[in-house]
């Protein structure tokens, strides 16, 4: 049965690295950018990528994948299209919870917050750093729209923006850092936003 084939998968297998909360710094940016360059050593494929959860138009969870531009001490930035509908889902409800998993390190980072958006020149200036043919393919706003036939090339003049394009930092309340353990000894450390600053915790497996 697939159950018995599933449970019987090995998880955690390998050399792990190791991860003492002890050492780690004030803020989890700065905690987060150390784990993304040992991923890259690593050879983690992607390690860029994080699912981001959105609440649907529908009050049910939505998520998808995305490549994140930049993390500093403000929060986590990615790009939407404003008519996709993780763009019209944020304009609806302006929160988000973004997942990153490096499962080589048995390694993952949960972000959890408000999502604001950027000035528009800064908006302008993130979508024309993308290769032409991702701005012609925005251009369309035709994204996660029923596909009946796949277009032609599209001519786009490369200093046009598209409006709808929109920069956003999802500025965190909360960060999650979650190193895996073979015996299932994980450490869970936990970056809360106070009056003061951070706050940082060690949660149960």
């Amino acid at each position: 049965m697939i159950r018995d084939y599933l449970r019987g998968l090995p998880v955690f297998a390998g050399d792990l690295p190791k991860f003492d909360p002890a050492g780690a710094p004030e803020r989890p940016d700065e905690l987060f950018v150390t784990w993304l360059v040992e991923a890259v050593q690593a050879g983690v494929r992607e390690p860029h990528a994080a699912t981001l959860s959105t609440v649907g138009v529908d009050d049910v969870p939505s998520a998808r994948i995305l490549i994140v531009k930049n993390v500093d001490e403000s929060g986590w930035q990615f790009a939407v299209h404003g008519d996709s509908p993780k763009g019209r889902e944020l304009g609806r409800r302006p929160v988000a919870a973004m997942t990153f998993y490096w499962p080589a390190q048995a390694r993952q980072v949960r972000v959890r917050g408000v999502a604001r958006t950027a000035s528009a020149s800064e908006s302008a200036a993130d979508f024309l750093a993308r290769p032409m043919a991702s701005r012609a393919e925005a251009a369309l706003g035709r994204q996660s729209q029923p596909l009946d036939e796949r277009a032609g090339a599209v001519a786009l003049d490369p200093d046009v923006v598209v409006p709808e394009w929109t920069l956003y930092t999802l500025e965190p309340g909360q960060v999650e850092f979650w190193q895996g353990d073979e015996q299932r000894k994980h450490t869970r450390l936990r970056y809360s936003r106070g009056n003061a600053g951070w706050e940082r915790e060690l949660l149960w497996p």
